[in-house]
């Protein structure tokens, strides 16, 4: 029969976590899933891992790359082809979460039959176990018009991580494969995807926890490196671009994004550096006020030198 939700377990050599990651999905109060097991050619033991859970009777599958795909969004497209859920959840290898999370975001789903996506919040957890932030919601659950919630939540990103959410699989194919082709912004390019094909639930309860890394992880070396100014204004520039925020929402996103940029411009290359300054020169908005935003901050250095 149809399980109701797939639930979708991409590693890559997170076999220090995948233990507690796999059984907090087997322990969920609702037990209607399949669980699908995907490891991109890890170097580390996740494979052994992994392999204490065949036969087990939730477990649909276990695919194990023999060579690495270099994306994990292409793992999350490998997992949705096998799925066979209503729902699906990308569970991601380093986090867990509380029994609960599935039957709290399907009740969200259940209540409305145009819901495309329902998410929980989530905890920040440091590798010592020090929970370092968590996300909140003003109400304890919360449905959104789709384009009221890209333009509300999703211009500042409020889904940070796939493991706080649940969604339709039927939308699937109307998704531009386009996030596959990012490093780090690809989830928030699919969630405004999905957004736009249905309404959104949010639950504020603290359902999910996901880990933060030390500066050796991929995001951490992407995030160091300014990459990531590139790929979040490319994505600022697309969501001006086809009306889904307006100017206010990405002068408020560059604003922000270009002091960030002016306070880590000196630990990023001479080279890329210069790339992410050429994008700031050029905002989608006419309405930005570049001048502005500049005088501003070297006002701020002279007075820091005072």
């Amino acid at each position: 029969m149809q399980p109701e939700v797939s639930v979708v377990v991409p590693n890559y050599n997170h076999a220090p976590y995948l233990a507690q990651r796999i059984d907090s999905v087997l322990a969920q109060t609702c037990q209607d899933f399949e669980l699908i097991l995907l490891d991109d050619c890890s170097t580390d033991d996740s494979r052994a891992v992994i392999e204490r859970y065949r036969g087990h009777p939730r477990v649909a599958h276990i695919v194990c790359n023999e060579r690495n795909g270099g994306s994990v969004f292409q793992q999350w497209d490998r997992g949705i082809a096998l799925a066979r859920g209503r729902y699906v959840w990308i569970a991601e290898s380093d986090d867990w979460c509380e029994p609960s999370l599935l039957d709290t975001l399907l009740a969200g789903m259940r209540g409305d039959p145009d819901c495309a996506i329902s998410y929980c919040q989530t905890s920040a957890v440091a590798d010592d176990g020090r929970i370092l932030w968590q996300s909140g919601h003003p109400r304890l659950s919360e449905r959104v018009d789709g384009a009221e919630f890209i333009r509300k939540y999703l211009s500042r990103v409020s889904i940070y991580n796939a493991s706080m959410a649940l969604w339709r699989r039927d939308l699937y194919p109307r998704i531009p494969r386009d996030f596959t082709g990012y490093r780090m912004c690809g989830d928030w390019m699919f969630w405004i995807a999905l957004a736009q094909l249905g309404n959104v639930h949010i639950s504020g309860k603290v359902l999910s926890y996901f880990r933060r890394h030390g500066p050796s992880s991929v995001s951490a070396q992407v995030y160091g490196s300014g990459e990531n100014f590139l790929e979040e204004m490319q994505v600022y520039g697309w969501m001006y671009g086809r009306g889904l925020i307006g100017d206010r929402e990405y002068n408020t996103a560059f604003k922000k994004k270009y002091r960030e940029f002016w306070r880590a411009r000196r630990q990023i290359a001479p080279e890329l550096r210069e790339r992410v300054r050429a994008q700031f020169a050029r905002p989608a908005s006419p309405k930005t006020p570049l001048l502005s935003i500049r005088a501003g901050l070297w006002w701020r250095a002279l007075r820091g030198r005072a």
